[in-house]
């Protein structure tokens, strides 16, 4: 007998531990593009990318090609044992695209994780220091530190105790925070709880992932600047769901036109394999000596041969135009939910490229937003086929990553479908 979702779904509860959450009740069975079927045979559009790993697509073909030309090669050696030129060939790739002058060098691994903790690493070994600065709602991964540096306690940080120290947070600009009420609180910190020349490095998302796609203002980003270069800190680029494309640039830190010293990336990256990096200033990265960076799957071979196809798709498909077209698209298709007096009230659409998302909110005309109100909305788009997902500090937001190779019907059809229950949510 065939298993289905509910089987599925009865076989995960009974072994798996609940502390993996699944956004749908779905189990997937195969994946083209930007469309997946699940084990009974369903089609679903896919707008959520995999949470922003499939800028690609599912299984494009060159990448499906590249992987299969290094299984009959080899899957694994560890790098740090006998070394490959396809690791050696995406970290040239990379340094030649890193959104800061003069050399760069890179390192990779296999998680954001492990991106966001080893420029961590890298920052206080080149420094000297210890202190690190984050910023309310931004996430950085699960583990204890990348869990320490996230601004969101629910569900990342409460049950598990003491989380690694020196490790400050201070407010993100959003509809009630200013700029100048976020360089405010950096100077009360400063004055209160540790010097500036006591930081390692300051870690932004240029747009916040799980925050509900908020964009850092350049006018932060660059005060940032200016203060890190002041006191020998380094700025991290937290790119691991903004990077590749999605934004209408390479790396989201490129709008700002600030240059980071450190860029954590992942996600799209690896094409659907797992691979994940630091790409820094090349002095920096070799203030850490032989063995202190690493990892037995890190630049796996596998995932290093789907890295250089996913530049050459970028590139070949010209994904980063391609990510403001559908941005636009996008945008033109919000602003028309939030005309509409029919529906449930939206914002209009925020974000930079195709990493677009929207506020469910309480009245129309009014910004305060309808706290957890998208994840019903994104279980009602399930049910009529679209895979979307929820976001934001209070999980008001619907966030949008669908893949840059998806076509404008498919697109369309995805935006119909959200017309669709923000119309049956009003009812």
């Amino acid at each position: 007998m065939t298993d289905t979702n509910a089987t599925l779904l009865a076989r995960r509860d009974h072994a798996v531990a609940r502390g993996v959450a699944t956004a749908t009740p779905i189990f997937s069975a195969r994946a083209e593009n930007s469309e997946l079927w699940d084990v009974e045979g369903r089609r679903y559009v896919d707008f959520a990318g995999g949470i922003a790993v499939l800028n690609v697509g599912h299984r494009h073909p060159k990448v499906i090609e590249a992987v299969r030309a290094q299984l009959d090669r080899f899957t694994h050696t560890a790098f740090q044992v006998s070394a490959y030129e396809s690791y050696i060939a995406l970290a040239e790739r990379l340094n030649a695209l890193a959104p800061f002058d003069g050399p760069a060098k890179t390192v990779f691994f296999s998680t954001g994780g492990e991106a966001t903790e080893n420029a961590v690493k890298i920052a206080r070994a080149a420094t000297g220091r210890n202190g690190i600065i984050a910023f309310t709602g931004g996430f950085h991964g699960r583990t204890l530190l990348a869990s320490a540096m996230t601004g969101k306690v629910r569900p990342y940080k409460a049950p598990f105790g003491t989380l690694p120290g020196e490790v400050y947070h201070i407010p993100f600009p959003d509809e009630t925070t200013t700029v100048a009420d976020s360089l405010r609180m950096l100077d009360f910190l400063f004055a209160a709880d540790l010097p500036p020349t006591s930081i390692a490095a300051i870690i932004i998302e240029p747009v916040q992932g799980e925050g509900g796609f908020r964009v850092a203002p350049p006018e932060l980003l660059q005060a940032l600047r200016r203060l890190c270069d002041e006191h020998g800190i380094k700025l991290v680029a937290d790119e691991v769901q903004s990077g590749f494309a999605r934004t209408g640039r390479m790396f989201a830190i490129e709008h700002s036109g600030v240059q980071p010293d450190l860029v954590s990336v992942a996600k799209s990256m690896g094409g659907g394999l797992p691979l994940s990096g630091v790409i820094g200033r090349a002095e920096l990265m070799d203030a850490v000596g032989p063995g202190g960076l690493g990892g037995t799957y890190g630049g796996a071979p596998l995932a290093c041969a789907a890295g250089l196809a996913v530049l050459d798709i970028i590139a070949e498909e010209k994904l980063i135009e391609r990510a403001n077209t559908i941005g636009a698209r996008l945008r033109r298709h919000i602003d028309r939910l939030h005309a509409d007096t029919a529906l449930l009230p939206v914002s209009k659409a925020r974000g930079l490229g195709a990493m677009i998302a929207f506020d469910i909110l309480e009245t129309r005309g009014n910004p305060a937003v309808r706290a957890g109100a998208a994840a019903d909305i994104c279980a009602r788009a399930c049910e009529l086929g679209l895979i979307v997902l929820a976001c934001g500090t209070q999980g008001a937001t619907l966030r949008i990553l669908v893949p840059l190779t998806a076509s404008d019907a498919i697109v369309d059809e995805g935006m119909s479908i959200i017309g669709q229950v923000l119309a049956q949510a009003a009812a």
